[in-house]
């Protein structure tokens, strides 16, 4: 039995809820069980340096957990000092969001997300991609012109899977759960079922390739309903949005 009762193949209750903040473009609070996550998509008239007149635009992510955002407090973090494991998120979330964006159709403007951690117990990078696309449709939709191309191509969503001491294979990890994971996987997917990234690691034991295979299938399950929530989320129109032409 898992620590919260559910099933093995079974996610932690979801919500999504948009316009969760007044002032950027998009905006969406995501709560994956007991983890919190504000994600906020702000478009701005400017590019890096490496992008000035090609045409092309750009999506940045920033990721922070807020003090109390854990039992013991975490120590903030200021602009000019990011620890690794926040960059390490960051550079995810924005890798996530750009494989599934047209850059073209942005023009040149910079989209930055920003995910913060209000409430942390586990899965926070796989929550924050998952609400930041959320967020970043919602964005699109404001520079979207009828007739043209909108930036977002497809969906992409996010979530963990592992294996615990028994060897069960376990789907959307709880704090305590990966804590004491033999094995773990962040997996980032598209709509279409294609991998956009997988992150592995065997923390206790190295795992085999038929256990890789079969935290795969889990996570494919989780994206899936994870998905199917984004949806409900932006409703039918903004579904409608998502790798329209014209």
């Amino acid at each position: 039995m898992r620590v919260d009762k559910r099933k093995l193949n079974q996610i932690r209750s979801t919500k999504i809820l948009r316009h969760c903040q007044r002032f950027p473009q998009g905006s969406a609070l995501i709560e994956m069980g007991q983890t919190k996550v504000i994600c906020a998509a702000t478009i701005e008239e400017r590019v890096p340096q490496f992008l000035k007149g090609t045409g092309k635009g750009w999506i940045t992510a920033e990721y922070s957990m807020l003090p109390s955002s854990t039992p013991l407090r975490v120590q903030r973090e200021s602009f000019s000092r990011v620890n690794g494991r926040s960059q390490e998120i960051q550079r995810l979330i924005g890798r996530a969001l750009r494989s599934v964006t047209d850059l073209d159709a942005i023009g040149e403007r910079t989209i930055t997300i920003d995910c913060d951690v209000i409430q942390a117990d586990g899965g926070t990078r796989t929550a924050s991609i998952t609400g930041a696309f959320v967020a970043l449709v919602e964005a699109c939709e404001t520079i979207y012109e009828k007739g043209n191309v909108f930036p977002v191509k497809d969906f992409v969503a996010a979530i963990s899977v592992g294996i615990n001491s028994d060897g069960e294979k376990l789907l959307d990890l709880c704090y305590d759960e990966d804590s004491q994971a033999i094995a773990d996987c962040n997996v980032v997917m598209s709509g279409a079922g294609e991998f956009i990234e997988i992150q592995s690691t065997g923390e206790k034991r190295p795992f085999s390739r038929d256990e890789l295979n079969k935290l795969l299938d889990l996570a494919e399950i989780g994206i899936d309903e994870l998905i199917s929530l984004q949806k409900d989320s932006l409703g039918s129109q903004l579904v409608w949005r998502v790798g329209r032409i014209g």
